[in-house]
């Protein structure tokens, strides 16, 4: 493992290389599953230029930080907005697929490795939960209830790695009545990001 990672969490060239093999295989399967459960089996040309298109979007507003938190992660630029957009277009699986790619790059662009149950709980599981906007696309205001069930849903995975591996960072100033809480404010302040 040591040859895959860094001292100080970050990954190696062959780190990097092992993750995107893992990913591909990752994004391979999901576009199985999702082709096999949406309703014409496969993307159109149409469909994919979306999302790629908004995929970028995406990656390049999470490049505009408005500021950073002080034990990591930082709070961007509409950065989210453009996966829960997918997911009311086209549905959940398509949904959470996007998401679940742009979490691989949100990966590759500030990697930090602690386990691979890290990895999936603070950057694949977090951002494929985005998708989950897609449940309400036929609803009335459903891009606005899908935002709202994206961004919990988000929570949801930030604060279970917050609680499984983020513990030990908290501050000595940290109101010892809260420490249970810890992992869900400070994950979560920086999850609703628009």
């Amino acid at each position: 493992m040591s040859s895959l990672i860094t001292a100080d969490g970050g990954l190696t060239g062959a780190g990097y290389a092992v993750f995107i093999i893992a990913a591909a295989a990752v994004y391979l399967i999901a576009s199985y599953i999702a082709g096999k459960f949406s309703k014409r089996g496969k993307f159109t040309a149409r469909q994919l230029a979306f999302c790629g298109l908004s995929i970028a979007l995406a990656y390049v507003c999470s490049l505009v930080k408005i500021f950073h938190l002080p034990f990591g992660g930082s709070v961007t630029l509409f950065s989210m907005l453009f996966i829960v957009l997918v997911g009311n277009w086209y549905g959940a699986g398509t949904g959470i697929l996007v998401g679940l790619v742009y979490g691989i790059l949100q990966f590759l662009q500030e990697p930090y490795f602690l386990s691979f149950i890290q990895v999936c709980c603070d950057y694949l599981f977090a951002f494929a939960a985005l998708g989950l906007s897609g449940f309400f696309k036929d609803r009335k205001n459903g891009l606005t209830i899908g935002y709202i069930a994206g961004v919990i849903g988000r929570g949801v995975f930030a604060s279970i790695a917050g609680y499984a591996f983020w513990m030990e960072y908290m501050p000595e100033t940290f109101p010892a009545s809260l420490s249970a809480l810890y992992p869900i404010i400070y994950k979560n302040s920086r999850v609703p990001r628009p």
